[in-house]
């Protein structure tokens, strides 16, 4: 990987304490390497989009980071905590990261607010009149109806299914939002909308947003930096610093067809920490 600069260059306080650190990481499915020796830094408050091809292991680091997936080797630092895999540290974060999975992931047999209140029942301690308002608020911050409570997740179109599926990933206010593919299936306007969302969401609440997506849009208008898995590690910068890696993907993906009109044509995207 010598034709690869590594960009992740924190700088400034918040970097000196990360909202995720991982080091030398190596995941592996039966012979096959995935990761191998990666390393990866998320600073605290900061959007950044996880790229990559087929197979080169997006959803692997991230349920990996949440400790849903034990790797083979190397260390990893959620909010400080230094994940074990046997589930004391996961218990020790329960309410401070949220996850959206791709399809939602919500119970078919629960209603939305049902479905909002899960992780406050797995945690504990929660009366039941607190429980419905809080899911009842977290409906309201993600843009869903209040009549969406009662429903069931069959009863809701992709995109009421994607902002249910966030409002359960807020129902503890975390620190730390992991999304897998949050704009997947929805048309251009659902997709920017939800963009916005994340947004609006992440000035207000003041999250870290970890974001896979294949959605070049997305990634120009809301990713503060951008992380590429390449070669089985990973490179982190901004746009105008992949574009600049000479790396034959990195050229492809930042300079291809699809890419000019999300990264070159679109002047008001978000600021990023290194642009502004």
């Amino acid at each position: 990987m010598s034709d690869i600069e590594v960009l992740d260059r924190p700088g400034g306080a918040a970097a000196e304490t990360p909202a995720i650190r991982v080091r030398g990481l190596v995941t592996r499915f039966g012979t096959q390497t995935i990761h191998d020796g990666l390393d990866f830094s998320v600073r605290r408050g900061e959007i950044i989009g996880i790229v990559g091809g087929s197979g080169t292991g997006k959803t692997v680091l991230m349920r990996t980071i949440i400790g849903l997936q034990r790797p083979a080797a190397g260390d990893i630092e959620l909010l400080g905590e230094t994940m074990d895999w046997d589930g004391r540290s996961t218990r020790e974060l329960a309410g401070r990261f949220g996850m959206l999975f791709q399809d939602g992931a919500l119970f078919s047999a629960l209603t939305v607010g049902q479905n909002i209140q899960v992780p406050m029942r797995e945690l504990g301690g929660f009366p039941s009149e607190l429980m419905d308002e809080l899911a009842r608020l977290k409906i309201e911050m993600v843009g869903l109806p209040p009549n969406a409570c009662g429903k069931f997740p069959s009863q809701l179109s992709g995109g009421m299914k994607k902002r249910a599926g966030l409002a359960r990933a807020l129902a503890l206010d975390p620190d730390v939002v992991f999304l897998d593919e949050p704009t997947a299936g929805l048309d251009p306007i659902g997709a920017s909308d939800f963009d916005q969302l994340i947004l609006d969401l992440q000035a207000a609440l003041g999250l870290t947003v970890v974001m896979v997506t294949h959605d070049l849009d997305s990634l120009a208008r809301i990713c503060d930096r951008i992380a590429v898995l390449l070669d089985k590690k990973m490179v982190v910068g901004t746009i105008a610093e992949l574009a600049a890696n000479p790396h034959p993907w990195l050229q492809s993906y930042f300079h291809g067809p699809r890419a000019r009109a999300a990264f070159e044509g679109d002047a008001g995207h978000k600021p990023t920490g290194d642009n502004v």
